[in-house]
């Protein structure tokens, strides 16, 4: 081993050391349990594939599973959404930077508070229905969270109205990282705004937009705060997720075995997910 590489190594010490405490000892021994009847009051046996069987077979955890892979639908809409707005703030604009700052501000604010704002704009005496009813855009108030056909899609909309700000962050800082001299050149050639930003800009985003890209893809699998603080899983469980299925077997009910085998189950579908991803967006070098 090399100085260079040991000296590399007794810096990452302390981290790792920290992340095998906190992080690799509870996913490896949680992962274990998954596979075992654990309960604080009795000895633990080896059940196998018992928890998994009972989860895929109860309604709630299907459901569960089916709105998270749901959730990945506004995946395309958040990264869109945020590459567009990180464009248009990347313009020396008068306020721009209060613009920045706005959208950033709902990053940064607790779920808790979210959620009783958008509880508020979403009530049938809500803002948002004041509006389409005076504009006479519907005959009477929508459920937008009391109707099971909608709710979901009011909760993915939060969930996306959140995100917005923290990748516009992202790709606004790969923006200003483009070479200005690529640019200028692409200008003496004659090309327009939209073949630059096509062939100069994207292919040199592409390495942040598959980091964006996976990170709101794991985001949409893991969908939960949301959930617990606006709808509880209602109505009818039409808003369970699988995580929150997880949350509801592990801490309303107990069955910590269950939960964490519902949670094993959402940990290899993101890693499944994040390594697709990775494999399709991975920056392309000729």
């Amino acid at each position: 081993m090399s100085r260079h590489t040991l000296a590399a190594w007794l810096f990452l010490t302390p981290a790792l050391l920290v992340l095998a405490v906190f992080s690799f000892w509870p996913v490896g021994f949680g992962s274990y349990l998954a596979f075992t009847d654990y309960s604080l009051i009795r000895p633990t046996h080896w059940v196998g594939l018992d928890n998994f069987r009972y989860i895929f077979e109860n309604e709630m955890f299907v459901t569960g599973l089916r709105n998270s892979v749901v959730f990945l639908l506004m995946v395309p809409f958040v990264q869109v959404g945020a590459l567009a707005l990180a464009v248009l703030v990347n313009n020396q604009l008068p306020g721009i930077r209060l613009f920045r700052a706005a959208f950033y501000v709902p990053v940064v604010t607790t779920v808790s508070v979210v959620g009783i704002m958008w509880g508020f704009m979403f009530h049938e005496q809500g803002a948002l229905n004041y509006v389409l009813l005076l504009f006479r855009l519907v005959d009477a108030p929508v459920g937008w969270l009391s109707h099971d056909g909608i709710a979901l899609f009011a909760i993915m909309f939060v969930t996306m109205w959140r995100g917005l700000g923290w990748y516009m962050v992202m790709y606004l800082a790969a923006l200003q990282a483009v070479p200005a001299d690529m640019q200028e050149a692409a200008i003496l050639d004659g090309a327009n705004r939209w073949q630059r930003f096509w062939k100069i800009t994207v292919p040199m985003l592409r390495p942040t937009i598959a980091v964006c890209t996976i990170l709101s893809v794991l985001a949409a699998l893991k969908a939960y705060q949301e959930v617990d603080v606006l709808t509880q899983g209602g109505p009818m469980n039409s808003t369970f997720t699988a995580l929150y299925y997880a949350y509801d077997q592990g801490l309303k009910h107990l069955k910590l075995p269950r939960a964490l085998a519902a949670s094993f189950i959402v940990s290899l579908l993101c890693i499944g997910i994040a390594l697709l991803c990775l494999r399709w967006l991975k920056p392309k070098h000729r």
